[in-house]
């Protein structure tokens, strides 16, 4: 949250408005299964994250969730340089089948740093530099994400525990540190390909995911 957003959020704050709303809800049929789609507004911060909600939450405990940040190369144009798009897709096939869970995708594209900057991050990583270096030359943490309203659009769903679809145990220590509980991490790991194979060690040494083919 930049400086602006921090000043809005506290204005937001002192005259008692919330700073995160369910905006809409509307059946999502999808290839994956039938699901629910819920848009939430960050008034602090400008953005809108959805939530993919299938089946009933329950007694909220022990859902089988993913918190997705979202990558439009990924996911939407099938980009060969990361593995978002087939987490995504692999997720949603898991949370079919099982019934019952939820996908958050939230608004963080490019680890946090913007599509703009991504881009940028990406050129980078074509002169030789990892997706780390890539990040910290533009002047950026290597993951500046951040979990707090996740945690938030889960309870408000009615999710009470989860168990978390990820490759990334950082992940999990946001998540806990707003409060939700992970009883358990479940890895979603994609086969390395000659585009991604860098990628993803760079991913498993630098930043803890939990990936074995690499």
């Amino acid at each position: 949250m930049n400086i602006f957003q921090t000043i809005r959020a506290r204005i937001l704050s002192a005259f008692g408005r919330p700073l995160l709303r369910q905006a809409a809800t509307a059946k999502l049929p999808t290839e994956f299964g039938d699901f629910e789609i819920h848009a939430y507004e960050d008034l602090a911060g400008g953005k809108t994250h959805v939530a993919l909600v299938l089946g009933e939450i329950g007694d909220g405990h022990g859902v089988l969730a993913r918190l997705h940040s979202s990558c439009l190369t990924g996911d939407v144009f099938h980009s060969a340089r990361c593995d978002c798009g087939p987490q995504l897709h692999t997720a949603m096939e898991r949370i079919a089948a099982e019934g019952r869970g939820v996908i958050l995708y939230l608004d963080q594209e490019g680890r946090g740093i913007g599509l703009a900057n991504k881009i940028r991050a990406y050129a980078l990583q074509d002169e030789g530099y990892d997706t780390v270096e890539a990040n910290e030359r533009l002047g950026f943490g290597a993951d500046q994400r951040e979990y707090g309203l996740g945690v938030r659009i889960l309870s408000d769903l009615g999710v009470r525990s989860m168990r978390m679809l990820t490759n990334n145990p950082r992940k999990r220590a946001g998540v806990e540190t707003h409060g939700m509980s992970v009883s358990e991490l479940l890895p979603i790991e994609i086969p390395a390909s000659e585009f991604t194979r860098r990628y993803l060690r760079t991913k498993k040494e630098k930043l803890g995911h939990l990936l074995s083919s690499v």
